[in-house]
């Protein structure tokens, strides 16, 4: 026997429901929108992409911590820019204990005893552990003027009244090196910001307008950047660095060495922009832009660079390392930044001898932070571009 199972009468509609609740646009069950994505704007998609890549997260966290530490590096740093030692030179870095006879207690460091080596004019140092000496935090040492606008002596971290505090050592006069790392993060830093900054205008007016324009233009901004991109960049820097006067002031030199960045690295942007104006001049919108009258200028600005902003984004995010390493070499080739200002380059200049890397080889110490930041910036720069196409 076979059942049938019943149907309804030709004749009759078939019963149905509408519901009357209001529509809610965020209730991706009532729309059978499984993927979240699928509503997302493109900043949200962006953003949902960028999180994804983990390395380009963490490097976005390491960044920002590292730029507002810049801010206050008179607060963190334990010791003076100019504070000198000199019962400690060439100290090596203190070692912090939390542990004492097995229990946890307040961190401290030991007393260190010097001797000379009167055969190799050595400093030798030993731990003195009879000599325990307590770290203090949010405590007054030295005292300094904060941003040149105040003066106070308070410190994240301070070593015990009369007690020493090295955590990377000392160098040749007797300086802390991690203190002198933590103020010269301020110029290193902000100098590969300032450049690119420079090269992204640079880049973007010219070329912007080579791309949108053409012709002779377009051919003087091809035949330039093929120039200045076939001289190697450290020969072009120190030609253009000898330019600066020995006579300027710190803040000058600041300055000086920040255009010769800005200027030698604009072409790599520039053609990136000429690449994607030539590509998109011709679209519907562009001529419509055009023929409602509006400006070379205002296409260019309000309707074909806002297409391609966060690529532009990317590649900026990637040329900061390489300003950052060139204001490095030039200080550590004697020919950028000049003491007093500290930077890292300059702290590095410091170990340019193989005898004194052999002896005193915390002096290498303040590359570590260079490597670091130049790392995060190419993960995050990597981050910003995949997510630059959420759409891909």
């Amino acid at each position: 026997m076979s059942s049938k199972s019943p149907l309804p009468d030709s004749g009759k509609s078939l019963e149905h429901y509408v519901s009357t609740a209001p529509y809610d646009p965020n209730d991706l069950e009532n729309d059978n929108v499984a993927d979240p994505s699928a509503l997302a704007s493109q900043s949200q998609l962006m953003w949902l992409h960028f999180r994804q890549h983990k390395p380009a997260l963490v490097s976005a966290i390491f960044l920002v911590l590292i730029y507002l530490g810049i801010l206050i590096s008179e607060f963190l740093a334990p010791y003076n820019l100019h504070t000198r030692n000199t019962d400690f030179i060439y100290a090596p870095p203190t070692a912090v204990h939390i542990f004492r006879d097995g229990e946890l207690v307040r961190p401290y460091v030991y007393g260190k005893s010097m001797n000379l080596d009167m055969t190799t004019l050595r400093r030798n140092y030993t731990d003195n552990e009879e000599d325990v000496q307590e770290l203090r935090f949010f405590c007054r040492a030295d005292s300094y003027s904060f941003w040149n606008f105040i003066e106070t002596d308070v410190h994240l971290v301070c070593p015990a009244e009369n007690g020493q505090l090295f955590l990377m050592g000392t160098d040749r006069l007797g300086r802390d090196i991690l203190s002198r790392t933590i103020y010269g993060a301020r110029i290193s830093l902000t100098i590969g910001i300032l450049g690119v900054l420079m090269s992204f205008v640079l880049g973007i007016v010219i070329g912007g307008i080579a791309g949108y324009r053409g012709g002779l233009f377009d051919m003087m901004v091809q035949r330039t950047t093929e120039v200045l991109q076939s001289i190697p960049s450290i020969p072009l820097w120190m030609a253009l660095a000898t330019i600066i006067p020995l006579t300027w002031s710190p803040l000058l030199v600041y300055v000086g060495i920040t255009v010769i960045l800005g200027l030698i690295d604009w072409t790599g942007l520039a053609r990136a922009v000429r690449s994607k104006l030539l590509s998109l001049r011709d679209e519907d919108f562009v001529v419509a832009a055009q023929l409602l009258g509006a400006k070379s200028s205002r296409v260019i600005r309000s309707h074909l660079v806002p297409g391609f902003m966060s690529h532009l984004i990317a590649s900026a995010t990637l040329a900061v390392p390489g300003m950052i390493l060139g204001e490095t070499a030039l200080s550590f080739l004697g020919i950028g930044l000049r003491p007093p200002t500290t930077s890292w380059g300059i702290l590095l200049t410091e170990a340019r001898s193989i005898n004194v890397i052999a002896l005193y080889p915390w002096l290498l110490f303040p590359v570590v932070p260079v490597i670091l930041v130049i790392l995060a910036f190419n993960f995050l720069g990597d981050g910003l571009r995949d997510a630059a196409d959420p759409y891909k």
